[in-house]
């Protein structure tokens, strides 16, 4: 049953108050009509006796206390779906801004979701495919992983997390994988930029699309990620679906966050951030995952930019506690001109050795990608080492661990923004890299890989 009420008591920023409401429940939906007679939506943010916080998802402004009106609708924020939302391009809540037709909903979901019982959880295994050798070489997505982006001001996220996009698929069942890809508070051109990428490159029929836009409500950027995953379970547990869920850039949605914790007047904590920053972030990634019995799953990967590229920054910090590694993005590497800048050694991927290896990936995966690791940390080192005390003051080794790193950089990170690499390809760079080192430095490879996969003649 609506109810409606004329009893606004105070206006601040997205909050309203009201009182004398009976019946209201947290999270719930309510309509907020505006003097002029259009109509916003809201839900409550809390409720002690007849009193109620509500936070508007649309402007505020040309609201005033005597003649705004609010209805409660008696349930959440819901998003309709059906197996058409594949293809389609929606706003941060959830409305066709594609111009095509209004979905006609198979059911309606709740977004802020069901948190997945422990005890269902399967474990995240299987390899997920993204094209990129640094990710798929060296940090791989494993299927149900939490995997995020840790990029800075400047750093091409936008593009790698395009790409990803664009690229990914499980080996063997690509019919049945979906991209859900989430933007918050992004510019115009940046959205542009995304949902062009989808369309030029064919990928749009297998992904759906929410674009929360830099000059949308802040409220309505806390909804998105939510929107995001709910298409995404939908997808995943009722369709059968193998889903990737791109969420970029959750820096702004926990802007948006601290924004509507100042203007509720709650106790800051770590600079400024709401104190159940952690609690938030968390019910957002744990979202991701695999269900015992189910087909499908949801495989994350969060990006988000890290102010004055500090990782002790709360969004970072708090990130990396939640999930399961990160990839980091290196200003060098931009500054040096390759794409994708992925700094490989401070990168990690905590569940990479569940989803690689024979029947997965291949057999030499695991030890190839320890062994290329190993002698591009060596070649960093001697290569510092060269600034200081000078190339004259490094040995023969030493010398070819140097040669070494700058072949990985420009042959196994650096790749075209439109090349897909296959598993093979990214592990066969590696293999040929490897032939600049003595055989005798190649302790993490066996024997029988090295004479499988390298050419003849590589011991010097």
């Amino acid at each position: 049953m609506v109810k409606e009420y004329l009893t606004v008591k105070e206006i601040v920023g997205p909050l309203i108050l009201l009182q004398g409401v009976e019946g209201a429940k947290y999270n719930e939906l309510v309509e907020v009509e505006f003097p002029d007679g259009s109509i916003g939506l809201g839900n409550v943010l809390e409720v002690e006796e007849d009193v109620v916080l509500l936070q508007s998802f649309e402007t505020t402004s040309g609201l005033n206390i005597a003649e705004t009106r609010v209805r409660f609708t008696g349930r959440s924020l819901e998003l309709p779906v059906c197996k058409d939302i594949l293809g389609r391009v929606f706003d941060g809540l959830g409305r066709p801004m594609d111009k095509g037709p209004r979905v006609i909903p198979e059911k309606k979901l709740d977004i802020n979701g069901s948190p997945i019982n422990p005890f269902a959880r399967d474990y995240p295994t299987d390899f997920i495919q993204t094209g990129i050798s640094a990710i798929d070489g060296l940090n791989p997505l494993v299927r149900g992983q939490k995997l995020p982006i840790f990029s800075g001001a400047g750093l091409p996220h936008n593009r790698i997390a395009a790409q990803i996009a664009r690229q990914s698929g499980v080996l063997g069942e690509t019919e049945d994988f979906a991209v859900v890809f989430a933007t918050m508070g992004i510019t115009f051109e940046e959205a542009d930029f995304f949902i062009r990428e989808f369309r030029t490159q064919a990928a749009l029929e297998r992904a759906v699309l929410f674009i929360n836009l830099a000059d949308d409500p802040a409220i309505e950027r806390i909804a998105t990620p939510r929107m995001a995953l709910t298409a995404a379970e939908y997808l995943a547990y009722e369709q059968n679906m193998q889903v990737l869920v791109l969420l970029t850039d959750m820096t702004y949605y926990c802007e948006a966050l601290r924004e509507i914790s100042a203007a509720r007047k709650e106790v800051p904590g770590r600079r400024g951030y709401p104190g159940y920053l952690y609690t938030d972030l968390a019910s957002i990634y744990e979202r991701a995952g695999r269900i015992k019995g189910a087909k499908g799953s949801i495989t994350q990967i969060p990006v988000l930019s890290m102010p004055d590229d500090d990782k002790t920054h709360p969004i970072p910090d708090l990130t990396g506690y939640i999930t399961e590694g990160q990839i980091i993005l290196s200003r060098e590497l931009q500054r040096r001109g390759v794409y994708p800048p992925l700094d490989v050694l401070p990168s990690l991927s905590r569940l990479k050795e569940k989803g690689i290896g024979e029947g997965k990936t291949r057999e030499d995966h695991s030890g190839l990608s320890n062994q290329l690791f190993s002698a591009y940390a060596r070649g960093k080192e001697a290569r510092e080492l060269a600034v200081i005390l000078g190339e004259a003051a490094l040995s023969e080794e030493d010398k070819l661990y140097v040669k070494f790193s700058d072949a990985f950089e420009e042959r196994f990170i650096r790749q075209g923004e439109y090349e897909n690499r296959s598993i093979e390809e990214t592990l066969s760079i590696g293999w040929e890299l490897l032939k600049i080192l003595p055989r005798s430095e190649l302790k993490r490879v066996k024997e029988e890989q090295i004479k499988k996969y390298m050419e003849a003649g590589v011991s010097r």
